[in-house]
């Protein structure tokens, strides 16, 4: 049903690229978040995306490879709006706990708020390539594939995101440890 429907969009049929993009928007918008770590920047990331998809639909070749070929839009034009504005935009709440049960129920929170902060200092490419692989669950091959590079390029770049974040991390915690700001 996707390839007829896919087919249909590239004739011009707005309802059908309608269909489509509305079966995928969370996904989407879900990639695009992940990337750019911020809601706002990440609708105007899909809505430049979807431009574009609109633009160029009629020269995608293999309507089967819808999906794959939306995705690589989307991703490149995460990576241009993250390079478009380079200032970086953080809060921080310090809560005050003074039940223990309440700090292991927290516990999580603050893992995944260390995670969250390192992930920010990540450079677009990093972090693009970091949700290309961990949550969608793409091959090195493929994503070299999507981006246009090559395999080894992408495992460069896995290499030095996972290394990064480390670092970060182990940054945040030292900073944590001496009583200075995690920020």
């Amino acid at each position: 049903m996707d390839r007829e429907l896919v087919i249909a969009a590239q004739r011009g049929d707005q309802v059908a690229f309608m269909d489509l993009v509305r079966a995928r928007l969370d996904r989407l918008f879900g990639i695009a978040r992940r990337i750019l770590r911020d809601v706002d920047r990440a609708e105007d990331a899909l809505q430049d995306a979807l431009v574009i998809a609109w633009r160029d639909l009629p020269d995608l070749r293999d309507p089967d490879r819808f999906d794959f070929w939306l995705q690589r839009v989307l991703a490149n034009m995460c990576i241009e709006h993250a390079r478009r504005d380079r200032r970086r935009y953080s809060k921080l709440e310090v809560l005050e706990l003074s039940d223990h049960a309440a700090r292991d129920e927290l516990a999580g929170v603050v893992d995944r708020d260390i995670v969250d902060r390192a992930f920010r200092r990540l450079k677009a490419e990093e972090r693009t390539v970091l949700v290309l692989r961990h949550y969608l669950g793409y091959e090195p091959a493929v994503i070299a594939e999507m981006l246009g590079v090559s395999g080894g390029t992408i495992r460069s770049r896995l290499h030095h995101a996972h290394r990064a974040m480390r670092a970060a991390i182990d940054a945040d915690a030292r900073a944590t440890a001496v009583g200075g700001s995690a920020v």
